[in-house]
């Protein structure tokens, strides 16, 4: 989904460079993860089931275009 794509790519743009290891794991995660899920997850309508996966994809919203 291109919708998702653009999401991704913020976080690449604005935070790789600085990210930790963890949180580069965490974002290869989440690339792994169908795009289903990243959509109901991303517009709010459910929870990512792993602490983590939910805290990047807050993250992930709260980027400025």
């Amino acid at each position: 989904m291109q919708e998702l794509d653009v999401l991704m790519l913020r976080w690449l743009d604005q935070q790789h460079a600085t990210a930790s290891d963890a949180d580069r794991a965490v974002f290869l995660r989440l690339l792994d993860t169908e795009d289903d899920k990243l959509w109901h997850w991303f517009m709010g309508h459910e929870a990512a089931p792993d602490a983590d996966l939910d805290a990047l994809v807050q993250r992930i919203r709260r980027l400025p275009p």
